[in-house]
């Protein structure tokens, strides 16, 4: 049998051809296996790391650039494009394989966020190295589930996806527990990206020289159990890969792929919001600075973390996956409805948050663990050639979608803009001279226009005081007192609260509500996903489950028997001629 083997292998490169030649011709042992599917996970967290590091700091980049919160939320818009394009590209990997793009993709990113982002000179250019990040991180997003779907038979795939959906997730709780804990200290937005981009000049030094990949006439076959190894390793030289991949985007267009794929993404629009904008929706709706916001999403992703490990290895311990999906829709929908009414509730406290997050987030994790593992395994009935290309659709359609829902944000979030831009000038000048502004709103303009144009105008001041004297019930003396205490507010600050003051209190007014219009939106996009379930492959019974790994192992032993008595009856004839 190893002679059969062989015969068919290429020899493993040596030197630095490893650095480019990755491929494995023979299925690794378990602590191999695990040492890459570890790397895999690693990689994953690194580059959302450096993805989603701009949504702890949002309110700073914004303010550094001067850009508007529409102009911020069209950076994502544009790069979630770029990166859905990329991802279609990232489908050759069924023919270029997966491992380079993983590795120098990783390279790519860490150069961008170490050395581009952070000396960008104006907001056009920290809108291309984003859009760069961008297209790396939508050709990994095919690129690493492709390696865990490689290198994880189907019975034990769902704690291999679950640790693979820990990328994402642990990206996204690395960002909160770094900038949580950095941002007291390093005060500049651009030490957060030149230590992402550190990191990942870190890892990718261990990946470049590790990292690994099955040949394409290993990863090309079907592997139920580890136990099929043998059998798989036997019928490579069966595999004709030029037929298996041909037409490969004909074979994956299909109703049970691309809907599945379509609903995910929908469910994922709290996901995504989360990644980008809870900070600022903490900061500018309930007055949280930006340490308690990330400190909230540290919860948030602590809990998703948890779940989608322990739910992998629940499910692959039941052999099913839909059930769980269905528990965790249904949890998603029930904790987002909750989280969408507290934004009308101002007094909802920290604590509270902390809480509902949690559950929010867990919940999710108990949804989309087994659902990466279902959407492999349908892909797979397909033809499991072309794995990377329905993830690349996969890929595509999540990027769209992300892409069509930030465009249109900005229509729904009318008051992030003036709430994030001016809100803090506002707020400080507030806090600095709070009996001075109260002064000031109990004047009517147009006398405080005339108190503006000549201090000394005493109509004008009698006027005043009485009208302050009335709006906070003192007497003349004081009112006059506080007119006099009003000229110790610089008249660039008092300029800056009537351009933009009424802005602020209006948008404050405003923001609660349309930010619940958008968890609505969230909500409605968790229930489309639960009717999917349906669509894809897998059983709902345990039992009937545990049948079909019964029935397949048969099989495979049956056909392996088969094999080695062909093979020792083959010998039995050389040796006899």
């Amino acid at each position: 049998m190893s002679q059969l083997v062989t015969d068919v292998e290429p020899l493993e490169p040596r030197g630095i051809e490893r650095l480019w030649k990755r491929q494995l011709s023979n299925y690794p042992g378990n602590g191999t296996r695990a040492s890459f599917l570890g790397l895999s996970v690693v990689v994953t967290v690194v580059l959302y790391f450096q993805q989603y590091i701009a949504g702890a700091i949002g309110p700073s980049i914004i303010s550094y650039f001067h850009i508007s919160f529409r102009y911020y939320l069209y950076v994502t818009v544009i790069s979630s494009a770029f990166g859905a394009f990329a991802s279609l590209v990232a489908g050759l990997a069924d023919r270029w394989g997966r491992a380079n793009i993983v590795v120098y993709g990783l390279l790519a990113a860490s150069l961008i966020t170490l050395f581009g982002i952070p000396h960008a000179k104006s907001a056009t250019e920290y809108v291309a190295f984003v859009c760069m990040v961008g297209i790396v991180e939508g050709l990994v997003l095919v690129a690493t589930p492709a390696l865990i779907r490689d290198f994880s038979p189907q019975l034990g795939r769902g704690a291999a996806m679950g640790f693979w959906t820990l990328g994402p997730v642990l990206g996204s709780l690395t960002v909160s527990e770094v900038s949580s804990h950095t941002l007291p200290h390093l005060h500049a937005w651009q030490d957060q990206y030149m230590i992402t981009g550190s990191v990942g000049l870190v890892v990718f030094v261990l990946a470049l020289f590790t990292l690994r990949e099955l040949s394409p006439n290993l990863r090309d076959q079907l592997m139920v159990s580890v136990r099929d190894r043998k059998l798989l390793e036997m019928k490579v030289k069966d595999i004709d890969i030029g037929k298996i991949l041909e037409k490969p985007w004909k074979q994956m267009m299909r109703l049970n792929i691309l809907v599945p794929a379509t609903s995910i993404a929908l469910f994922l629009l709290i996901y995504y919001a989360a990644v980008g904008f809870f900070v600022i929706y903490f900061v500018s709706v309930f007055g949280f600075s930006e340490a308690q916001g990330n400190d909230i999403s540290n919860w948030f992703w602590s809990a998703d973390a948890v779940c989608v490990v322990a739910i992998g290895l629940i499910s692959d311990r039941f052999k099913v996956r839909k059930p769980f999906m269905l528990i965790g829709g249904i949890g998603a929908i029930v904790m987002t409805v909750i989280f969408a009414t507290r934004a009308t509730h101002p007094s909802t406290t920290y604590g509270e948050f902390v809480l509902i997050a949690a559950f929010l987030s867990g919940f999710r994790g108990v949804a989309y663990s087994p659902w990466m593992t279902a959407f492999s395994e349908t892909i797979e009935a397909r033809n499991p050639a072309l794995v990377a290309t329905g993830l690349a659709i996969w890929g595509w359609i999540l990027r769209a979608v992300v892409s069509i829902s930030f465009l249109i944000l900005p229509y729904v979030l009318t008051s992030v803009t003036p709430l994030v831009t001016y809100g803090p000038t506002v707020k400080s000048i507030l806090a600095l001279y709070p009996t001075q502004v109260a002064t000031a709103r109990a004047i009517d303009p147009a006398t405080l226009a005339a108190l503006k144009n000549n201090q000394k105008d005493f109509a004008a001041i009698e006027k005043a005081v009485k009208e302050i004297a009335a709006a906070q019930n003192i007497s003349s003396n004081k009112a006059l007192a506080n007119l006099i205490a009003l000229r110790s507010v610089p008249k660039s600050d008092l300029s800056y609260l009537e351009t933009y003051g009424v802005q602020v209190e209006s948008a404050q007014k405003s923001a609660p509500g349309q930010w619940q219009t958008w968890w609505w939106v969230c909500v409605a996009g968790e229930v489309v996903f639960v009717p999917s379930i349906f669509l894809l492959t897998g059983r709902w019974s345990p039992k009937k489950a545990k049948k079909d790994a019964e029935d397949h192992q048969a099989k495979i032993d049956a056909e392996l028997a088969k094999r080695i008595w062909e093979m020792q009856k083959e010998e039995v004839d050389l040796a006899l001629k």
